[in-house]
């Protein structure tokens, strides 16, 4: 078998699996995403899921292709995780050479490469010890839990007597150095408006909205993605007035809100003007920021009058995220190194308290031991 990810077939000691939903990288991949998005019932549950999903892709992959269309043709999250993850690597071979050598795997749950690209080329390489790293700050069961539950499944078949010792990264949405970016991209942000305007900007923190079914079963992702938004106003000394919103609500059912849209528009007929619109649950750019934000919100902002609308840039390679993405890897290993130790977290181990979804404990159980 060939290379899936790497030229090279070098043994890694050290195998980190990122995990993020992923995004189709051409056009003619935007139907089967879709399929596999509206399929899984831990993001979207609808009823009779099979055939509903099937109607929904069919329907939406037209306008979705357009999206697309206009931010180049496809997705830009693969080409950004694959950056992230070579330079976390280098990194972590300097800072951590008691683990070294390391070597990251792309396992998007509903792009290619998928959980079982990543684990056929784990296998190959010969990993042993594996880390699973969530690339959502904040913990959802929709978002992490999915992919974890994916991962789970899949070890069933490419690792049925249990070779790789696992442990599990599930949430930073915290850590020092994820704060500091955004607090960074902020600051640069905010530099871009006139000295004398600055101080009236608002700060408009937007994260991927849940339906409020998913939330109401005690999903902890809201509560995380506060926490975030939080520590970088903490940060930067909470200098701007602030609002957090939410972005991509799909159907008719209710959403947690309000939505990033309505926020913009609500705060433009109060008077607000300048907003500075700051991704804080993406690691990277994708057609969330570079469609929605950007182009969608962006348009109907301008047609409202709203002429001070910016985007503070997404994290994607910035050095200093990098640096953040090792530091949490090196934290986790040394954490999980000692014998008797948990290979996940004490939040992980437990699942929501309306969680009526079997694989969930099955998944808990299997990473626990």
């Amino acid at each position: 078998m060939s290379s899936l990810f790497s030229p090279d077939l070098v043994r890694s000691k050290t195998g980190i699996i990122l995990m993020n939903l992923g995004g189709p990288a051409k056009q003619d991949e935007v139907h089967d995403f879709l399929l596999r998005l509206f399929s899984d019932g831990d993001l979207i549950p609808l009823p009779f899921q099979k055939y509903a999903a099937q109607v929904i892709a069919k329907r939406r992959t037209p306008k979705i292709k357009e999206q697309y269309n206009q931010i180049g043709g496809g997705s830009p999250i693969r080409k950004w995780t694959t950056e992230q993850g070579t330079a976390m690597e280098k990194i972590l071979d300097e800072i951590s050479p008691e683990t070294a050598p390391h070597k990251h795997y792309i396992a998007f749950r509903y792009a290619h490469p998928l959980t079982p690209e990543a684990l056929a080329q784990m296998k190959e390489d010969g990993i042993e010890r594996a880390v699973a790293f969530t690339q959502y700050p904040q913990y959802s069961c929709t978002t992490t839990g999915s992919s974890m539950n994916e991962l789970y499944r899949q070890l069933q078949e490419w690792d049925p007597e249990r070779k790789m010792k696992w442990s599990v990264i599930d949430r930073w949405h915290v850590h020092p150095g994820l704060v500091q970016t955004v607090a960074n991209h902020i600051e640069e942000g905010l530099a871009k408006y006139p000295a004398d305007k600055r101080d009236g900007v608002i700060i408009l923190f937007s994260a991927h909205s849940l339906p409020m079914e998913i939330v109401n079963k005690g999903d902890s992702y809201p509560s995380e993605v506060a926490a975030t938004v939080e520590a970088v106003m903490n940060k930067l000394n909470y200098k701007n007035s602030y609002k957090l919103v939410w972005q991509s609500q799909v159907g008719p059912r209710p959403w947690l809100g309000p939505q990033t849209n309505k926020a913009i528009l609500g705060l433009g007929e109060n008077g607000y003007n300048d907003q500075l619109l700051v991704p804080i649950a993406f690691t990277s750019d994708h057609v969330e920021t570079l469609f929605e934000l950007d182009l969608e919100y962006g348009e109907e902002a301008h047609e409202a009058g709203i002429t001070g609308l910016t985007r503070a840039e997404s994290l994607n390679a910035d050095p200093v995220f990098l640096q953040a993405m090792a530091d949490i890897v090196k934290a986790h290993l040394k954490e999980t190194a000692p014998e008797g130790s948990s290979p996940i977290s004490k939040q992980f181990s437990i699942r929501c308290p309306g969680c009526t979804n079997e694989t969930c404990m099955n998944t808990r159980d299997y990473f626990r031991q």
